[in-house]
């Protein structure tokens, strides 16, 4: 004969305590009495009480789930960002549900729905700029929402995690003229965007305001945009370094645009970083693999500020809403070096 499952009545009768008291005890609520809350977590204990999933999310009025919409999951940065607001909710009761965006209607379609259904106990929108026009809505929304890397001014009122890609870009540009580089590169995405990503135009005006205070300007044959891709940018780089003259040294808008342009450089037979320094932005892990001089924004940090700040939302939403800044730091490492003499 099959075990009878110990059920929330059967912990209430031995602790000598009704149904209610013993699910608020349960579900860590201050009204009880502590020496009584003890007694009755001690004999759930001892009676091997197991609360079903379904039971606690219909006590405590949550789903107990956070949604994640994140663009194009599939890239290193969006799963070094899921990394961190999974470190974080690993150590909560909520469950993780990602919800993967490569097209503007999937876009419209998460952002429209999620935050108004009850689905979701919060929601954390990762690297992807909502249009103006649902702004005003999410932030009325029955469920928090929280935005990690978007830097549109419509979500300047909304809790957020950013970085600063203008910085990021200044510290390459100074790195690279620290190392006496004056021929000087840039590798990025398409200028339009249907999603209005904003990151690598960011980090170019970075550099080239950085550039031009040192008397120096991009010549435009050494500027190349295209689709977000390490083959690529491999391609845009053959281009320019198969110009006369060619740059000294290329900044990448990411490390995976920078893996493409150390590819072509190695094709044409260039030494990394002796005839040609290559610095990207991100850190990701296969930076630190290959050795690559980089940028680093944070990823894992951004993923785990957001997540802290969208429990605490959803314990109590702010009044202000809270705003985390990450600043981005330069890695050096084996991809970036002086430019040698004679080439300048």
């Amino acid at each position: 004969m099959a075990k009878k499952s110990v059920t929330i009545r059967d912990v209430a009768r031995r602790a000598g305590v009704s149904v209610a008291t013993a699910s608020r005890a349960l579900n860590g609520k201050q009204v009880v009495n502590p020496r009584t809350r003890d007694r009755i977590l001690a004999v759930m204990d001892e009676l091997g009480f197991r609360p079903s999933p379904a039971a606690r999310r219909l006590s405590l009025g949550r789903t107990l789930t956070v949604g994640v919409v994140v663009s194009f999951l599939t890239r290193p940065q969006a799963a070094e960002r899921l990394r961190g607001v999974d470190a974080v909710l690993t150590d909560s009761e909520f469950d993780l549900v990602v919800y993967n965006v490569e097209s503007v209607q999937k876009r419209d379609h998460y952002l429209g729905s999620l935050a108004h259904s009850q689905r979701t106990d919060g929601l954390v929108v990762m690297s992807l700029p909502p249009p103006d026009e649902a702004v005003p809505a999410l932030g009325q929304t029955p469920v928090p929402v929280v935005f990690i890397d978007v830097h549109t001014p419509s979500v300047a009122h909304m809790p957020r995690v950013v970085g600063d890609d203008m910085v990021g870009g200044s510290l390459a540009a100074r790195h690279l003229l620290g190392l006496g580089h004056r021929r000087i590169a840039f590798i990025g995405d398409a200028l339009e965007s249907p999603f209005g990503f904003t990151s690598s135009r960011d980090r170019e005006l970075g550099l080239t305001k950085e550039l031009a205070a040192a008397g120096i300007d991009i010549a435009p044959e050494w500027i190349g945009h295209g689709a977000h891709g390490r083959y690529e940018a491999r391609d845009l780089a053959r281009r320019i370094l198969l110009s006369d003259p060619r740059p000294t040294a290329i900044f990448a808008a990411s490390d995976t645009q920078a893996l493409g342009v150390v590819a072509a450089a190695r094709e044409l037979g260039l030494q990394v970083p002796d005839d040609l320094s290559v610095i990207g932005y991100d850190d990701i892990e296969a930076a630190d693999y290959v050795g690559l001089t980089t940028i680093r924004q944070q990823l894992f940090e951004s993923g785990r500020r957001g997540a802290e700040i969208l429990l605490a939302e959803i314990d109590r939403r702010s009044e202000e809403p809270p705003i985390a800044y990450l600043t981005p730091e330069l890695v050096v490492r084996a991809t970036t070096a002086p430019m040698k003499e004679g080439r300048g």
